[in-house]
């Protein structure tokens, strides 16, 4: 007795190995073909949770005495956990791999009973029948042992060398080229008070072919589990085309040049209240578009989707873009209907929501609203209802869609304080796994809330929309063709006036840009894309633009 003892106590490393009898039996697959693999199993079983139970192999009959021993010793107790229902199915037959596997389990569960309690607890012929079973099986134990105990030094050498035991580090980089083409560059369009547009001199469209890049590094933490932390780093010298095709209707998705400076763009802090709610503060770099659902799931990303800024998503969550404040989410497990509230000061140009000076700070500065009401039916139909309210100043920039559209949309009333009421609704609907539709319509009726003696008027109302499809997985797995046609935001209607003129947007832009991702593997994609502007700035003088990219995103 003192014998069998020690000896089954010698057998204490095989904890691993149990465990991993208990969880499908991760080794199996590292017997390569001595082993039956555990998907190959499951695929021919009914419901199995677990892979535990020693009768689902082929080397090990039922009827041997192996079998009927070791299937006794599980029942009396209780080592393997067996199936989702609590009973013990028969009638299948082990590799000698597999079966030594539940051995170990069974010789570490007597080892827990014999330490924990007394010697009487194990009869004396279980112990002599695990000797015996220990004996005839001892080189399947051995090999199992050495596998083992080579995972257990892999997952040492993991854990001591890991950044850390509560953040994970995420990369990204975009390598890009792109240029513009066209006769001459855009000019802005203003409409003297029942007056034709006039022409503008034109200056040529000289554009060179450009090598950009953008680089990201995310450090997302969780003290709990539930929560995160994200410090995002970030270096760029991606120059907007703007200053050659004279419109930031042509801007790219991710495009910004700090000159590959490296610096803190972004952190913020999202924590859950109960199983619905989420909170996220933003301390800098807030953007609506992250922080609550856009509709727009395969174009959104501006290192794998659009690659045109107005082709990501609806402006409308671009309000407040750069902002400082918080987002509440309430999205239940259960049920269609989601809702958010957030509220970013100090966007609309620029971050001046840490500044404590007069019209600036979080409640005298730049500041915007938010609330969307969304439903979601199963996979297949995303619907957005979405307000916001805002207020910008000439401290801290006026910019009413963050650089989408006109200029004069963006400005209406010039460097005036400006608030405005914006309402959207978003849609999208995905007719398959691989083939979605979607897009956007947006209004905005706006007000100057300052200016000179020589202004009249100071009420203007912007218009846009956008339709998008996106084909997934096509022509390889994991690739994605994308079209986005629309109108960029347009001032419709303007009471404002300088001098006599009235400040309009005459005509009307559209926009229109196509790309295909190729998904090389599970880290490189690369991007070609073309967009398209017709009458740029909204006006109908100006001839069409075309921006042609080559965006290669890596990430790891």
């Amino acid at each position: 007795m003192t014998k069998l003892f020690w000896n089954l106590l010698k057998l204490s490393p095989v904890v691993v190995a149990a465990t991993l009898a208990t969880t499908e039996v991760t080794l199996a697959s590292e017997v390569k073909s001595d082993v039956t693999s555990v998907a190959q199993l499951e695929s021919n079983s009914e419901n199995l949770g677990q892979v535990t139970s020693v009768s689902q192999f082929s080397d090990v009959q039922p009827t041997d005495w192996a079998f009927q021993a070791l299937q006794s010793l599980v029942e009396r107790y209780g080592c393997i956990a067996g199936y989702p229902n609590g009973t013990y199915r028969g009638n299948r037959a082990l590799t000698r791999y597999e079966f030594a596997a539940g051995l170990n389990a069974c010789l570490d569960r007597v080892n827990e009973l014999i330490a924990t309690a007394t010697a009487d607890l194990v009869k004396k012929e279980d112990l002599a029948a695990l000797q015996r079973l220990q004996e005839e099986f001892s080189a399947e134990l051995a090999t199992l042992r050495g596998r083992v105990d080579a995972l257990e030094t892999r997952t040492a050498e993991l854990e001591a060398n890991q950044f850390s035991t509560t953040t994970k580090l995420v990369g990204e980089a975009i390598f890009n080229l792109s240029d513009s083409f066209g006769d001459n560059q855009a000019t802005r369009s203003s409409v003297l008070i029942n007056s034709p547009n006039a022409a503008v001199p034109k200056r040529g469209l000289d554009s060179n072919l450009a090598f950009s890049d953008r680089v990201r590094l995310r450090l997302n933490t969780s003290f709990s589990g539930k929560d995160q932390l994200q410090i995002r780093l970030q270096a760029r010298n991606t120059v907007s085309n703007s200053g050659t095709t004279g419109t930031n209707m042509t801007r790219l998705s991710f495009d910004g040049d700090n000159g590959n400076d490296v610096f803190v763009d972004k952190l913020w802090y999202r924590f859950p209240l109960g199983d619905a709610l989420s909170v996220r503060i933003d301390a800098n770099a807030g953007e609506f578009y992250d922080n609550m659902n856009n509709f727009n799931p395969d174009l959104a990303s501006d290192s794998r989707g659009a690659i045109a800024r107005y082709g990501r998503f609806s402006p409308i969550y671009r309000q407040g873009n750069g902002g400082s404040g918080v987002t509440i989410n309430f999205a239940p497990k259960k049920g269609a209907i989601s809702a958010s509230v957030g509220y970013l000061a100090g966007g609309g140009g620029a971050n001046v929501g840490n500044d404590p000076v007069d019209k600036k700070g979080l409640t005298d500065g730049n500041y915007a609203a938010i609330a969307q009401l969304g439903f979601q039916a199963s996979d297949k139909i995303g619907l957005g209802l979405t307000y916001a309210r805002t207020y910008q100043n000439s401290v801290g920039g006026i910019n009413q869609f963050d650089s989408t559209g006109s200029d004069l949309v963006n400005r209406p009333f010039g460097n005036n304080a400006t608030s405005a009421n914006h309402y959207g609704l978003q849609a999208n609907f995905r007719a398959s796994d691989k083939l979605a539709v979607g897009g956007w319509v947006g209004y905005a009726d706006m007000e100057a809330q300052s200016g000179g003696a020589n202004i009249t008027g100071k009420e203007a109302t912007a218009f846009y929309w956008a339709a998008n499809l996106g084909l997934k997985d096509f022509g390889s797995k994991g690739n994605l063709l994308g079209v986005t046609f629309g109108q960029p935001p347009k001032l419709n209607g303007n009471t404002y006036r300088v001098g006599g003129i009235r400040q309009i947007d005459a005509d009307t832009s559209y926009h229109l840009e196509t790309l295909y991702r190729m998904q090389l593997n599970d880290n490189i994609a690369v991007t070609p894309g073309l967009l398209v502007i017709f009458n740029p700035e909204n006006n109908d003088n100006n001839d069409t633009i075309y921006v042609g990219t080559l965006r290669t995103t890596f990430s790891f």
